[in-house]
């Protein structure tokens, strides 16, 4: 309720302050992805962030390592965000190259405070199978980095990413609930107060973007809470679980990567490859779009939940 209420109060002052200072999504009628027809300010990241730092500070315990390096990494990963979409409301891109070393040097740095991807246990002998540290500085980093990347390529119709984020957050809450971690539960459900409050405001037509700021920091914050709540103690098969829990952004993804890696493009090149813009060109209308993506994303959870039950 904290989290919801500091988003649903801070989106309308911050909404106003992005059209004084032209902090606003422009439309371009030329751009496939621009779907757009009016000018959208890009604040709601700032409104999410604080959301969550002010619900995280006051109901999950504060550990001088580990919070500080969370808040920290969040902050950067908010900073490069907003730095990015002011250079898009100024008809520029920012270079991929900037973006890249602060979402790495933000995973590192959670990854360094100890929330690790150590390994996973064996269901046959119940022993837990240690992996080397090099291999587990690598998968954690690449969970981090992917799935804040991921979330932030679903960003591209309104209610879809925060649809999408809310429906993930809700299935990582029940799964760390089920794992007895506490604190990892209640980052996901921060997550998924903040994601309603700006669906408040995002659901079409939306009255206001989180941007890349908003979107990278959900991203973040999702893979952090996976990395602490559902992969901490998974067997092999249990890895699926926040994988499924994260399904579609991850899955449709791969396959935009894939098909820029064929078509010579790069991977960072926005381009209107992604689901949602195909079933759009399919003659769905956006709400159609948005509906199908989310209740496809709410399998996938159910999917989770029921392999976490099975306790495979």
């Amino acid at each position: 309720m904290v989290s919801f209420l500091v988003v649903l109060l801070l989106i309308p002052p911050l909404r106003k302050l992005a059209f004084r200072i032209d902090f606003v999504d422009k439309p371009k009628p030329d751009i496939e992805r621009k779907i757009h027809r009016d000018p959208i300010p890009l604040t709601a990241g700032l409104a999410i962030f604080a959301g969550f730092v002010i619900a995280y500070a006051l109901f999950i315990p504060l550990q001088e390592n580990g919070s500080f390096s969370l808040l920290l990494a969040s902050l950067l990963i908010l900073g490069v965000g907003l730095v990015d979409d002011w250079y898009k409301t100024h008809g520029k891109e920012l270079a991929a190259w900037p973006k890249l070393i602060i979402q790495l040097a933000a995973a590192i740095i959670v990854y360094q405070s100890g929330v690790v991807f150590y390994g996973f246990n064996n269901p046959f002998t119940g022993q837990d199978v240690l992996l080397p540290v090099w291999l587990q500085f690598f998968l954690t980093i690449t969970w981090i980095f992917g799935v804040t990347t991921v979330i932030n390529f679903m960003d591209g119709m309104d209610g879809l990413a925060g649809g999408l984020s809310a429906i993930s957050a809700v299935t990582l809450f029940v799964v760390a609930l089920a794992k007895g971690q506490s604190d990892s539960a209640m980052m996901a459900i921060i997550l998924v107060g903040a994601a309603v409050a700006y669906l408040r405001y995002n659901k079409p037509p939306a009255k206001v973007f989180m941007g890349d700021a908003g979107a990278t920091l959900f991203g973040f914050l999702l893979a952090v809470v996976a990395l602490d709540g559902a992969f901490k103690g998974a067997t092999v098969l249990s890895l699926a679980i926040p994988i499924l829990a994260l399904g579609v952004p991850i899955f449709d993804n791969i396959f935009v990567v894939i098909k820029r890696i064929r078509n010579g493009k790069p991977i960072y090149q926005a381009d209107a490859t992604q689901a949602h813009y195909r079933l759009l060109r399919s003659g769905l209308n956006p709400k159609q779009v948005v509906l199908f993506l989310c209740l496809i994303n709410a399998c996938f959870s159910l999917t989770s939940i029921i392999l976490l039950l099975l306790n495979v």
